[in-house]
């Protein structure tokens, strides 16, 4: 009979366990889905912000070799992400989208290209900005005032792209704060109701002499166990995610620097452990408080 009971014992333990780690687990996932969709998110808008174009027109007597020579002095600035040089050429099928359509436009002007040859320019996203934009215009200006005869560029869409994204920023990181209070509440309950069933054996421990520090000590290592096992279960729950977005539609693409997937990994495992080992204390300070009386 003792021998059945210490058998069911330890089978409650271990699902108690497993029970908890998945727990952990998924609320982990949930985490790390709004930190690594707010690393994505500053990924998305630093390629939105080096997608924004703007270009350079020279003066009618500076010639191709000119104008390349200016490219190559333009690509060592440290404003540009790309510097590249558009030929009359590339400009009219880019202006046409078809051979047909250049043809004509062509026709039109007895077989004379009208564009000339010009300099696109992408800026780092550091100074894709009203004021970013700005100073680069003014410091190509300066440097060759003799040489460009206009920097244009849309200055619409510069305003737009970053006030957009503050918006959204802004909605997502209170979305995210919300989530993440809810997935800590969670955790802090998923280990309080694992430390219920085993408070009678808090409380032996206590009644025959063991000190705080002496009870605390297995369940907290076990707190750093399950929160490092739960942070591997998780991130790879959110790793798999993320390989079936980037497999399954087209139009999106999560993708990482290697600072920002160890950052990421970094945050996971250490709110997992962190906050396990802060639930489970604070789980057994009240244990330990209780009188005997009380745990029933």
């Amino acid at each position: 009979m003792s021998t059945t009971a210490s058998k069911y014992s330890k089978q409650g333990v271990r699902v108690s366990y497993v029970s908890t780690v998945i727990g952990i687990s998924l609320v982990l996932f949930m985490i790390g889905l709004v930190i690594g969709g707010i690393f994505g998110l500053d990924n998305v808008q630093r390629q939105a912000k080096e997608s924004l174009q703007g270009d350079l027109f020279f003066r009618p007597e500076m010639s191709v070799a000119d104008i390349k020579q200016i490219e190559q002095e333009l690509r060592t600035w440290n404003q540009f992400a790309e510097v590249s040089f558009i030929s009359p050429e590339r400009a009219i099928e880019e202006f046409s989208g078809t051979d047909q359509e250049a043809d004509q436009i062509l026709s039109v002007f007895d077989g004379e290209n009208p564009l000339p040859p010009t300099i696109s320019f992408k800026p780092k996203a550091a100074f894709a900005s009203k004021e970013g934009m700005a100073s680069i215009k003014k410091a190509l200006l300066r440097a060759y005032a003799n040489q460009i005869d206009e920097v244009n560029y849309d200055k619409s869409s510069v305003e737009s792209v970053n006030l957009g994204f503050k918006q959204f920023v802004f909605l997502f990181l209170a979305v995210a704060a919300l989530l993440i209070i809810v997935a800590v509440a969670m955790i802090n309950n998923t280990i309080r109701l694992s430390l219920y069933s085993k408070r009678f054996t808090i409380k032996t421990m206590q009644l025959v002499g063991a000190t705080a520090g002496f009870i605390r000590k297995p369940f907290l290592i076990q707190s750093i166990y399950q929160g490092v096992i739960s942070s591997m279960i998780g991130l790879t729950l959110l790793m798999t995610l993320f390989f079936a977005i980037n497999n399954t539609l087209e139009s999106i693409e999560v993708s990482y620097s290697w600072q920002s997937f160890l950052l990421l990994v970094g945050s996971v495992t250490g709110l997992g452990v962190l906050i396990s080992f802060i639930s489970t204390w604070f789980a057994l300070n009240k244990y330990l408080r209780m009188k005997l009386d009380d745990l029933y």
